[in-house]
């Protein structure tokens, strides 16, 4: 009788590791049977109803503008180039928000803070204020309340050599000359010189303790080489000013109304969230520590800079990288107001014009994928970097 135990006991399948890779194996076979009946089902019903399918569609002529295109494009040009287009829109609006949102959030969650009671109490009006209205909404308010209400372009307001009216900001547009080379030689050899003095400073202040401005001799650094470069080029740039005229503005370079009102809307949205999550990223750091660096004679600017964030950053980092993603994805909602990103552009024209729905949405799927993908796999790293340089 206990030959019998000792032998069920015994068996593969009582051994956990083994059922769970059956379980695996099952599951897998369930999941691989009803993802081919779906995509069969599908090619089946395609085929009945006439539709092609495949990306062949993308080199044909799209035959509609897209107004706005950091690349050369005209109706003439493919669906794949108008893919392009919106795909690099899309980038931008994106990159540009994190940046702003990023400095705006840490202005304001450290003005929240702030011991002036006026300061403190305009940054919590923003912050509550913005958090609880729909990112949509506040497109809505930028585009039609604040600059379809602007001026016609003969009555544009006046800053410097800007102009600001109802078809956008209009700045100067720089033109480079022969020679520019030598200033973006300089340039890159200024970064390249600024990141060394960075490493240097952070090596020396381990070894000895003492403190370096690195940062600000960078900037230094980078702004003298640079200007040296342009010096002994002969200034190889010049700006092509915008002019008014009785119905237009000519000459200059446009932000367009669609894309100011997308960057301010997702800047300062997005911003009020970073605001506080750096604020309690800030609290999370024992007083102590700041109470230990005023006793050392350290002024409050370097001590947030230097003692508080470091420490901040283990907690404001991973709520952080959310807030990129959520920005990444919330550009999409441009379209209401008519900029051309991607699914203003391939899931809506180029979808409504071929009727390859699979493939316009499968194309946005795999962007909006890797491009969040590609956001928490560097804010993984960086997390992971200010760990490492706690411990």
């Amino acid at each position: 009788m206990s030959d019998k135990t000792t032998s069920s006991n015994n068996s593969l399948l009582n051994d956990a590791g083994t059922r769970a890779l059956v379980f695996q194996i099952v599951l897998l076979v369930i999941v691989v049977f009803v993802g081919y009946y779906l995509f069969s089902n599908l090619q089946a019903n395609l085929a009945n109803r006439g539709i092609s399918t495949g990306f062949s569609f993308l080199n044909e002529p799209a035959g509609f503008p897209v107004l706005i295109h950091l690349i050369e494009y005209t109706e003439a040009d493919t669906y794949g180039r108008a893919f392009v287009v919106a795909l690099i829109n899309t980038f931008v609006i994106s990159l540009m928000g994190i940046v702003l949102a990023t400095i705006i959030g840490v202005v304001m969650g450290l003005a929240r803070l702030s011991n002036n009671w006026l300061v403190a109490r305009l940054a919590t009006v923003y912050i509550e204020t913005l958090r609880n209205i729909p990112l949509l909404l506040q497109m809505f308010f930028w585009y039609f309340a604040v600059l379809a209400a602007l001026p016609a372009p003969r009555n544009s307001y006046e800053f410097a050599d800007f102009l600001l009216n109802k078809r956008g900001i209009y700045s100067p547009n720089p033109i480079t000359q022969d020679g520019f080379g030598v200033v973006i030689a300089g340039f890159i050899l200024s970064i390249i010189a600024s990141i060394g003095i960075i490493i240097w400073a952070k090596k020396r202040q381990t070894r000895t303790g003492v403190w370096f401005p690195a940062y600000w001799t960078s900037l230094g650094t980078i702004i003298v080489v640079t200007f040296l470069a342009l010096a002994v080029s002969g200034f190889p740039i010049e700006f092509d000013l915008p002019q008014k005229s009785r119905f237009n503005v000519t000459g200059g370079m446009v932000l367009p109304p669609e894309f100011v009102a997308v960057l301010v809307a997702l800047s300062t949205y997005t911003g009020s969230f970073i605001a506080e999550i750096v604020r309690a990223g800030i609290l999370s750091v024992n007083w102590g520590q700041t109470e230990a660096a005023r006793s050392l004679g350290l002024k409050d600017g370097l001590t947030q800079r230097l003692i508080v964030l470091p420490q901040a950053l283990r907690v404001i980092i991973p709520p952080l990288t959310s807030q990129y993603l959520n920005l990444a994805k919330n550009s999409s909602l441009g379209a209401a107001i008519a900029y051309p990103e991607l699914v203003a552009v391939v899931m809506g024209t180029t979808l409504n014009q071929t009727g390859q729905a699979i493939e316009t949405i499968g194309l946005c799927m795999l962007v909006y994928g890797t491009l969040s993908l590609s956001i928490s796999m560097f804010m993984n790293w960086y997390n992971k970097k200010m760990s490492l340089m706690e411990r």
